[in-house]
């Protein structure tokens, strides 16, 4: 039986926010709930959406099967820039302080300003295959990407030059992401293997204990303390996420079990929400969960019913998430924590 824990108690009890999925095992028992009513908006994209980012306190910028990125105001639902270029689908989007990158299964990588009106204001070509990792450099002066091509690259952003180039056997990359106020970028691969690179030689520093299934993305807290990757897998095997220790241990902490299918994402969760650390994922079992860092629980279970793959989550603030999926655009996410822990969609997009 799927079971979740609430936000203030140890006891163990589910709290499903919708219908039952293909995914759920069979003696599953959900609770009934009155159905909240969720904003419709007009779609930001016309197909899948495979990456979303908070640019600012009111606008994110997200990616899609369509080709475009788009920005727009998650308060409101308007859609205010619609950017193209790629010649093929999105794979990532990240931000920078006066603008945001994106990544492409054309191979390239490209800077957008919010402001500019005629096209990308910088462009990084140089990998062979689909780009599928991009991680900003804290002080915005550098770039890392890295690509099924099995290559890091590290930029400059200001040129478009490329710095540096790191080539490893079988490391196709799934997901970067850079620590906070240090020289270090974080990598997950389809090799299972998550590494830790030093940016200044473009080196490894560091390898994780390997994982029995492709590890699919990374996120580092904001104190640079702990990372967190989220694993492939199915019918309940692997689709874990896994909290690693960055500081000298650098050791495997513990990992969050519940989901039935991939893990596609997986993000640390801001302090506001409470005195216990939180970290959510999504998977494509359709499910958005929240779990206490400390003791692995899981505080909270939403089933985006339709939703299919669920592919990517972006922090707003500190009570509102996003969630990209395949099959029915940007869901906004609203978490309520005055009476235990609640997760509930607001509005699509």
């Amino acid at each position: 039986m799927l079971s979740c824990s609430p936000w203030l108690m140890g006891k163990l009890q589910s709290k499903i926010n919708c219908s039952a999925s293909k995914y759920r095992p069979d003696d599953y028992v959900e609770e009934n709930r009155p159905a909240l009513a969720v904003q419709q908006y007009t779609p930001a994209h016309t197909g899948a959406v495979t990456s979303v980012a908070a640019l600012t306190s009111d606008l994110c910028v997200s990616g899609g099967k369509d080709k475009t990125v788009v920005v727009y105001n998650w308060r409101s639902g308007a859609v205010l820039r619609r950017f193209v270029g790629h010649q093929h689908q999105v794979t990532k989007v990240n931000i920078k302080s006066a603008g945001f990158f994106s990544a492409s299964r054309d191979k390239t990588v490209m800077m957008w300003e919010l402001h500019r009106n005629s096209g990308p204001s910088q462009h990084f070509p140089g990998h062979d295959l689909v780009v599928t990792g991009l991680a900003v450099s804290p002080d915005a002066l550098q770039l890392c990407t890295g690509s099924r091509d099995n290559t890091m690259c590290k930029w400059d952003i200001e040129t478009g030059e490329c710095l540096r180039r790191a080539a490893i056997s079988r490391n196709l990359v799934t997901h970067l992401c850079w620590v906070p106020a240090e020289p270090y970028v974080i990598q997950t691969s389809e090799d299972k293997t998550i590494r830790i690179w030093d940016s200044r030689e473009l080196q490894v520093a560091h390898r994780f204990p390997v994982k029995q299934y492709i590890q699919t993305y990374c996120d580092v807290s904001q104190d640079g303390r702990y990372c967190i990757s989220s694993s492939n897998g199915f019918s309940g095997e692997g689709c874990e996420a896994t909290l690693w220790d960055l500081r000298q241990t650098r050791s495997r902490v513990r990992e969050f079990k519940g989901h039935f299918q991939t893990t596609a994402s997986c993000i640390f969760l801001p302090k506001g929400l409470g005195l216990t650390p939180v970290v959510a994922t999504s998977s494509h079992d359709c499910m958005v969960k929240i779990w206490n860092q400390d003791s692995g629980a899981c505080l909270v279970t939403l089933c985006l019913d339709g939703s299919g793959p669920l592919a990517s989550l972006a922090v707003c603030d500190s009570s509102t998430l996003l969630c990209a999926s395949f099959n029915s655009g940007i869901h906004l996410l609203r978490i309520n924590s005055i009476k235990g822990l609640e997760l509930e969609e607001v509005a699509t997009f």
